[in-house]
């Protein structure tokens, strides 16, 4: 299955665990030039500009991914993930 960010991005993600909507994906984690796909990242709630606590949703946690849904089961709780130090800041790349 082949997928453009701009199509995923407006699919709401909904957690099987609890059935809660846990909000659109507002980023992608990958690896380049290997092109390894880690997963998602949806908004951490309606003030997550202010906190920046970002959803990081593994592969592995992505049940399906539908026409108009994104399936994940996250039975563990939310993983998630504060501003990662080791990643890079777009401003960083030429």
């Amino acid at each position: 299955m082949e997928i453009s960010f701009r199509e995923l991005r407006v699919k709401p993600v909904i957690n099987l665990a609890d059935g809660k909507n846990l909000g659109r994906p507002c980023d992608v984690v990958f690896s380049f030039p290997e092109g390894k796909f880690f997963g998602i990242v949806v908004p951490g709630g309606k003030f997550s500009f202010l906190h920046r606590n970002d959803l990081f949703i593994p592969l592995r946690s992505v049940s399906k991914i539908g026409e108009d849904v994104i399936f994940v089961d996250l039975k563990g709780g939310r993983p998630v993930c504060k501003n990662d130090k080791s990643r890079r800041d777009y401003t960083e790349y030429e």
